[in-house]
């Protein structure tokens, strides 16, 4: 039996246990940055989150975390079942829509609107909360992998910079020497803020979920005891989020406000560690980034370099650390050797790398031309599979109706295709996109063109959407809806 047919089991007992049947599918999500393992176990009637991870530890600080803040009434999904060994866990489903994916639909329109800011102020509003309340008579004793943010978390933040990013660049120049002199003051002056509260440590877009329209938080297991500022600097300046300073100075200063509820801000010396803070947060990324783009070839991780660069040179311009630290900023400003080799995108000079995904049936349209000039991609045959058409109840409809998307996800055989086609998929464009490719097409075939062809071409399209969200999306249903194309564009 397969690693994943065994978390699938482990899986169906828990949702057995917690629901009293078992589940009806299981799908696999994506998850960018995280060695966890992450599905949507599907009932009749409901949908959990099914994680696996095998660090313990990690899942502990979990379980710790939010159940605490559940019980202060925080909006955290809640643990629903653990397994033996503490591997698997079941929690809420929150549905799929981040805080990034709004700030995503809201700069097609090169804008950050109001409602986008609305939803910020709100959870600057539970950042506060957490902080402070959340703070109050919790455990850190059970924080992973440290209890608190202290010299070492801080210095290793600086290392973790130095040693993927800058050693992988070496168009940088600098003196190892006098870099750790200036790594070691920095930490110092940090040591000195106010460190006494909750620190999400990843509080981010990516993070923040809008369910039932509220915005819910996860992922808080690297949570530990540290300063305000580090939060509130990892949400505002999000480099691929792109908010405009005038935004992130409005939301600052709302900040300061929910936060002068509960404290005296005066007495924090906040702004006087802020900048300092900033630089530290945006060496993490890009030490992050380095890792997982450059080290590993994830190319999400790989496309964000250019933007945490263009932050870095556009805060050397508006903010000022109070402290000398001149081999850093020389190493900052030889940041900008990099901008030929890491381009940020443009949309009105270069043209987007597309994905065109068609449904079709093999006896009424055939497989779909490749107009591109490219010469086809992939075409994945469904007629495998079982065939909802076959059934009365479900000829006239088509894999957009609820009905026919249940019965085609209670099947083992449909969700294994799944896994199997996005992988190969995956292959393909991460490669495309490091090479220069534009175009990509993906064709899924069935008998009629109707079920689950359909079916695959809908989930493809969400999946990509989700998992490259700067790449487009062209989704096309030759028989259902031969006289009218379906644009997913990101």
């Amino acid at each position: 039996m397969s690693d994943t047919n065994l978390i699938h089991k482990k899986l169906s007992k828990l949702f057995f246990d917690v629901f009293g049947n078992y589940p009806t599918g299981i799908e696999s999500l994506v998850a960018h940055g995280s060695l966890r393992t992450y599905f949507r176990v599907f009932g009749k009637e409901t949908s959990v989150i099914g994680t696996y991870n095998i660090n313990i530890e990690e899942n502990e600080a979990f379980f710790a975390f939010a159940k605490h803040f559940g019980k202060l009434g925080l909006p955290v999904p809640e643990i629903l079942a653990v397994s033996e060994k503490k591997t698997c866990y079941l929690q809420t489903d929150l549905g799929d829509t981040t805080l990034f994916h709004l700030v995503q639909e809201s700069l097609k329109k090169d804008t950050f609107d109001e409602a986008v800011i609305d939803r910020y102020k709100e959870c600057l509003l539970r950042l506060v909360e957490f902080q402070v309340i959340g703070n109050r008579k919790l455990d850190y004793s059970i924080a992973y992998p440290t209890p608190n943010f202290g010299k070492k978390a801080i210095f290793d933040d600086l290392t973790y910079f130095k040693y993927f990013f800058l050693k992988l660049h070496p168009e940088i120049s600098y003196n190892e020497s006098k870099l750790y002199e200036d790594f070691e003051k920095l930490t110092d002056f940090l040591c000195e803020a106010p460190a006494n509260f909750f620190m999400y440590r990843d509080f981010q877009s990516r993070n923040i979920m809008i369910h039932n329209d509220k915005c819910y938080f996860i992922d808080f297991q690297s949570g530990r005891q540290g300063p305000l500022q580090y939060d509130l600097i990892s949400i505002l300046y999000q480099v691929k989020a792109q908010m405009p300073q005038v935004v992130r100075d409005e939301l600052y200063h709302y900040y300061l406000k929910c936060l002068s509820k509960h404290l005296d801000v005066s007495e924090l010396k906040f702004e006087t560690y802020f900048s300092a803070f900033v630089f530290l947060r945006l060496m993490q990324v890009l030490g992050a980034y380095g890792f997982r783009g450059i080290v590993q070839r994830k190319t999400h991780f790989l496309t964000s370099i250019p933007y945490a660069i263009q932050e870095i040179d556009r805060q050397l311009t508006l903010l000022n650390i109070p402290l000398s630290l001149p081999e850093l900023k020389g190493i900052f400003q030889q940041l900008s050797f990099l901008k030929t080799k890491y381009t940020l995108p443009n949309d009105k000079e270069t043209a987007k790398f597309q994905i065109e995904i068609n449904s079709f049936s093999y006896f009424k349209t055939g497989i779909p031309e490749d107009k591109s000039g490219h010469g086809g991609g992939f075409v994945f045959d469904c007629r495998a599979l079982p065939n909802p058409g076959k059934y009365p109840e479900y000829r006239l409809l088509t894999g957009l109706d609820k009905k026919v998307i249940q019965f085609l996800e209670k099947e083992k055989s449909v969700h294994e295709f799944s896994i199997n086609t996005q992988k190969l998929i995956a292959q393909s464009v991460e490669n495309y996109l490091e090479r220069g490719f534009k175009h990509l097409m993906v064709n899924f075939g069935c008998t009629g063109g109707q079920h689950r062809s359909v079916y695959f071409a809908e989930k493809t399209t969400a999946w990509i959407k989700a998992t490259y969200p700067d790449i487009e999306v062209v989704c096309k249903h030759l028989v259902i809806n031969s006289d009218e194309q379906k644009h997913c564009t990101t």
